[in-house]
Order: C-alpha cells, then sequence, then structure tokens
C-alpha cells in the first residue's frame, strides 16, 4: 500500500492545494494527516473542506485541540492565540464536529500516527523527552515506525539499542528497516519553520519500505498576503517568504 503523509496544514490553502495536485500524480491509496490542519493561515474552512473531499485520515493537533478546548488556548503564546481565535471564527459547525471526532493517535497498516509524541501526544514535543525516555516510549509501542509532526522539521530518529540516532531527512528515497524502531517527523505542508519554505509531505509504500520525502512549490506570496489582509499577526506570513 502506498500512503502520503502529511503534517501542519495551518490553513494554507495555497500549500495543501499544491501538495494534493502532488500526491494525485503518484496515485496513492491513503492519506493521512498528522495534525494541526488549521491555525495560523487565512483559510481554516476552505482547508477543512479538502480534507472532507480527498478523505484524509486525521489525528489531532495542538490547534485542533484548542478548537475542542477554550481553555487550551492559554497553552500558546500571545500571537498564536490570536490566529487561534481567528481559526476558530471561521470554522463552520460542520468542521468542528470533524475536529471532535478526531482520535489522539491512529494505528493504520501497522504503522503509527501521532501529531506530537507517541503513543497518543498531540502537544509534547520529541526534544522535550530525554533520550532514555523516547527510547522507552518506542519500546513501549506495537509499531515499529510512527510518523509525527508538530516541529515543521523534518527529521529521522531510529533505536540503536540504548541509543538514539538523529537524522536528517534530505528530499528523496530511503528505505526503512521494519525491524528497527523508528520515527518519521514530516514537516509542514503550511507552515516551514526550515529554509527551504516549500510544502512538505511523505510518501510510503508499506510493501517496500521506501519513503519519499518531498518539497512542493506554491504561491507562497499570495497565502501570505491572505494572512495580513485578515489581520492574523504578521509572523505567520513572514514565516512563508524567503
Amino acid at each position: 500500500m502506498k500512503i502520503a503523509v502529511f503534517a501542519d496544514i495551518h490553513g494554507n490553502l495555497e500549500a495543501f492545494t499544491a501538495v494534493l495536485a502532488h500526491i494525485r500524480r503518484h496515485h496513492v491509496d491513503a492519506l493521512i494527516s498528522l495534525g494541526d490542519n488549521v491555525g495560523y493561515g487565512a483559510d481554516p474552512e476552505a482547508v477543512m473542506d479538502l480534507i472532507r473531499e480527498n478523505d484524509v485520515l486525521c489525528v489531532l493537533g495542538n490547534h485542533e485541540k484548542a478548537m475542542n478546548e477554550d481553555a487550551f488556548i492559554n497553552w500558546f503564546n500571545p500571537l498564536a492565540q490570536m490566529a487561534v481565535r481567528y481559526t476558530k471564527s471561521r470554522l463552520s459547525p460542520r468542521s468542528l464536529a470533524d475536529i471532535r471526532d478526531y482520535p489522539t493517535s491512529l494505528v493504520f497498516e501497522s504503522l503509527r500516527f501521532v501529531h506530537g509524541t507517541p503513543p497518543d501526544s498531540p502537544v509534547l514535543y520529541l526534544f522535550q523527552l530525554s533520550d532514555a525516555a523516547l527510547i522507552r516510549k518506542m519500546r513501549d509501542m506495537s509499531e515499529t515506525l510512527c510518523f509525527v509532526g508538530h516541529t515543521h522539521q523534518l527529521g529521522l530518529i531510529r533505536a540503536a539499542g540504548d541509543t538514539l540516532v538523529r537524522e536528517s531527512l534530505p528530499l528523496g528515497d530511503i528505505r526503512l528497516d521494519p525491524a528497527r524502531p523508528t520515527i518519521v517527523n514530516a514537516g509542514s505542508v503550511g507552515q516551514p519553520r526550515d529554509e527551504d519554505k516549500r510544502a512538505k509531505y511523505l510518501r510510503f509504500d508499506t510493501d517496500t519500505r521506501i519513503l519519499t520525502v518531498e518539497a512542493v512549490a506554491y504561491d507562497n506570496a499570495a497565502a501570505a498576503d491572505k494572512i495580513l489582509k485578515a489581520g492574523i499577526p504578521a509572523d505567520f506570513a513572514r514565516k512563508l517568504l524567503p
């Protein structure tokens, strides 16, 4: 089975539309979002429409958690709180209901999918755990491969005995060892936190164990301009631009 995996769309319609068009050219069998479909960007409802239209399986991100729990908005910094409130004001009752149904993790084709940290945290970052704690979590999983988002940066973490090997995740193909516990960070579709401002996503072939990392060009300036016109803090527009 071929699976497309992506994370942190963050209401960026231009980026998500470009990624979906790219995915269609590769004829995948399933699409999975690692959460934070909304937040920061100007088009949360349009993104949610595309999520539904393309039968995307989704897990709960911290921004979806904020849609479900008003008190959780205080978890964010002041600028992010403004973006969260904008997002909630623009989502339809149907989209809010969809978000309430998102699970905190998903197991599909013997693979685990979670927004932040396995087994099921939408808020904890991988870097907040010691290596020993993360190794324990990886060993406690029934699955040897877990996909995460949340950091907005591509990366690979593999267990090697009692140590972790942290690696960059370059564009292109890499074969993953099915016997070696591994966490793959999918980067971000709509709010990059690296120097490459293209929209990132992954494809994974469960038969060959080949992981393909893609970066898709889109109209960053249009997405940034929408953020500014919506009154969302300009920081989130600047992060889209070179």
